[in-house]
């Protein structure tokens, strides 16, 4: 069957920015945060300092991916131009959001020129590499926000979140509720199962259960790397999954890899085998192509 990644990255220059500060690569499949702190961010068999999209369409072919969607963020730097680029260039295998800081000066005329291009947006607010990594915490569903929103809402639009991990002030699932009830035609994704850490269980049933709604889906991007240290097949995240599926339904589920970053300890095959495992072949559909192609890829 055709399967589509819900969640994935490329660039061809890293310029990532988060509460570490400024993300750059160094060589070798390596970046440096201003920090000091050196990170793994690509094996080096995929590219010394970049990981470009024809890279990730030669992976795609070897493992039967039909289409991606590109969701950057602030850790590897935001990259309006060259996603449009790609999918300009690539209409029928990648889609891709535009991003920006809606604490920018600016950020109305910002958000006035990309929604020409881009009918998807993906807000990374988590504390760490996202918007409130660098800015103080601030409610989701305030009044500037929900301007934004109603403006891609208006647009036929998608909105995506990042949200950080339950415990961090970006995590917020009451606001998401509020601004799905506001807007209840425009489909809401939020990233990474709501990023749960290996403690999280309490918190991810409590979260989901808020943001039980129609019009609010969730990729299951990296959830392995989430609860780590966890070896494969990651039963944490494995279990995870199985309790989003009960309470939200497999058509409210997206597989997604969050790749590169996510190849440097596994292969994109088993990033696709532990999750593959835990769906019925008709959930399969949904979970692996159906709703990624019906939010992501119709117009």
């Amino acid at each position: 069957m055709p399967i589509i990644d819900s969640h994935a990255h490329i660039f061809t220059e890293l310029c990532g920015f988060g509460a570490d500060g400024e993300l750059r690569s160094i060589g070798g499949g390596k970046a440096r945060w201003a920090t000091g702190e050196v990170i793994d961010l690509i094996p080096q068999s995929y590219g010394d300092t970049t990981f470009s999209a024809e890279r990730f369409l030669t992976l795609m072919d070897q493992n039967n991916v039909e289409k991606a969607v590109l969701l950057q963020g602030g850790f590897l730097g935001f990259a309006n131009d060259y996603l449009s680029q790609v999918v300009s260039t690539y209409p029928t295998r990648f889609a891709a959001s535009a991003t920006f800081d809606p604490f920018c000066r600016n950020a109305q005329k910002i958000l006035d020129n990309l929604i020409q291009t881009y009918r998807i947006f993906k807000f990374e607010m988590s504390t760490g590499c996202g918007i409130m990594g660098s800015h103080p915490d601030f409610p989701l569903d305030n009044p500037s926000m929900m301007q934004f929103y109603e403006q891609i809402a208006t647009n036929q639009g998608v909105l995506v979140f990042d949200l950080g991990s339950p415990g961090d002030g970006s995590n917020q699932p009451q606001a998401i509720r509020n601004i799905a009830e506001a807007f209840p035609h425009m489909p809401i994704v939020i990233c990474h199962l709501m990023s749960p850490r290996r403690n999280h269980r309490r918190e991810l049933e409590e979260g989901l259960k808020t943001m039980n709604r129609e019009n609010i889906y969730f990729d299951l991007a990296a959830l392995h790397h989430k609860v780590r240290p966890e070896s494969y097949p990651f039963p944490t995240a494995q279990e995870f999954i199985s309790l989003a599926k009960n309470l939200v339904g497999p058509d409210h589920l997206m597989w997604g890899t969050d790749v590169p970053s996510t190849l440097v300890q596994y292969s994109y095959r088993q990033l696709l085998d532990y999750q593959w495992e835990l769906f019925a072949e008709e959930e399969r559909k949904m979970v692996f192509h159906d709703t990624a192609e019906r939010i992501y890829f119709s117009t």
